[in-house]
């Protein structure tokens, strides 16, 4: 791909995830794109993200501030934006470059709330009156695009018809992790439960292909170090009828991540992990026969989804009409799906439990 025809995209955010995937993932891919700029609300923060990024790019400018905003908002030339932000204000930023025209790939999660995301969804859906063309806003879920889920996904008719499903995550958000002490994360309503458990929730809807249809959830705050809740124990049922649990502890003194789909004739087994130093997930499908086989899939959800978007947003440049295609699996309802679980957990928790239909997108 030529530099002309190459989507030329900014980044707004400079944090750690910025840093520590974005770069490093967007330098695996050099030739599916031109970066022009990286943003931060302030001088010194989006310097910091440039330095990193210009032994990649060296072209790479450096942006703050409401005037940095502007430029990057009045420049046609720039087409793509990646929002990165903190979680109260993806939303907004994201509507106002959609707005002004910009394909835009936000960071999870899709919005805060249920009602975030409707709103949300409905400004969007509205934009196409006053603009040529409608602009991509995708999600960026990289669990969606883990080779782990995809393939696992085409075990499951192997196990035969679903009898349960068990999502347990015991995470490690102590103050080692770089995220423990993220301001915005703990100011976000649900914390670090709806930052970190969209993810899960995303693996699990991949996996079964079916929509979580109601709920109950008895949640607790018990490691005050961390934000309120921070256990879930909830269970649920499926659209198909078959009922699972879905454990989430935020911080567990031994990780665990996995999640166990039985079906009548077998049981297929994700669970995250690492082998020969490579961070992923082994899968396992155990048979009725005793035949068992597993699998590991190294992680590379980030890099996937980052190709996908600019693979969209390049065909829809290049289309000058409003028929711009996104992979499902970025849309931004897709994202607001996971979201409505949480959401309907947190709600159950407050409400002791009580039945929680889960709202459709």
């Amino acid at each position: 791909m030529g530099q002309s025809q190459q989507p030329h995209i900014a980044i707004l955010g400079a944090g750690i995830f910025v840093k520590t995937q974005y770069i490093p993932r967007l330098a695996e891919i050099p030739n599916h794109f031109v970066i022009r700029a990286i943003w931060s609300r302030t001088e010194e923060s989006a310097r910091s993200a440039v330095e990193i990024a210009q032994k990649h790019f060296p072209n790479v400018e450096c942006k703050w501030g409401d005037v940095g905003l502007e430029d990057i908002i009045k420049d046609s030339s720039i087409t793509g934006v990646a929002v990165v932000l903190a979680g109260q204000t993806m939303v907004d930023m994201s509507l106002r470059l959609l707005k002004a025209g910009k394909h835009v790939l936000q960071e999870k999660p899709a919005a805060a709330t249920v009602d975030e995301a409707e709103k949300a969804l409905a400004h969007y859906n509205s934009l196409s009156a006053t603009l040529t063309h409608q602009p991509i806003w995708a999600v960026a879920e990289n669990y969606r695009f883990e080779p782990a889920f995809i393939e696992s996904k085409k075990l499951l008719s192997e196990i035969g018809e679903m009898m349960n499903v068990q999502v347990i995550v015991e995470g490690s958000m102590n103050s080692s992790n770089p995220y423990f002490a993220s301001s915005w994360r703990r100011q976000f309503v649900g914390g670090f439960i709806l930052d970190m458990g969209v993810h899960f929730v995303a693996g699990l809807r991949m996996l079964v292909g079916c929509e979580i249809a109601s709920l109950t959830s008895m949640n607790s705050h018990v490691d005050k170090t961390l934000p309120p809740p921070d256990n879930i124990s909830s269970l649920f049922q499926l659209e198909n009828g078959c009922s699972g649990v879905f454990v989430m502890v935020v911080s567990s003194k031994s990780p665990k991540i996995i999640w166990r789909v039985l079906g009548l004739n077998g049981v297929l087994q994700v669970e995250r992990g690492n082998k020969d130093g490579k961070h992923g997930y082994l899968v396992s499908l155990h048979m009725a026969d005793g035949q068992s086989k597993s699998f590991f899939y190294p992680f590379s959800g980030v890099t996937d989804e980052l190709k996908t978007f600019l693979s969209d947003i390049s065909t829809a440049n290049l289309k000058k009409d409003n028929s711009s295609r996104i992979d499902p699996r970025l849309s931004f309802a897709e994202g607001a799906r996971d979201v409505a679980v949480l959401d309907a957990m947190l709600e159950s928790g407050t409400r002791q439990g009580a039945l929680v239909q889960v709202k459709k997108f």
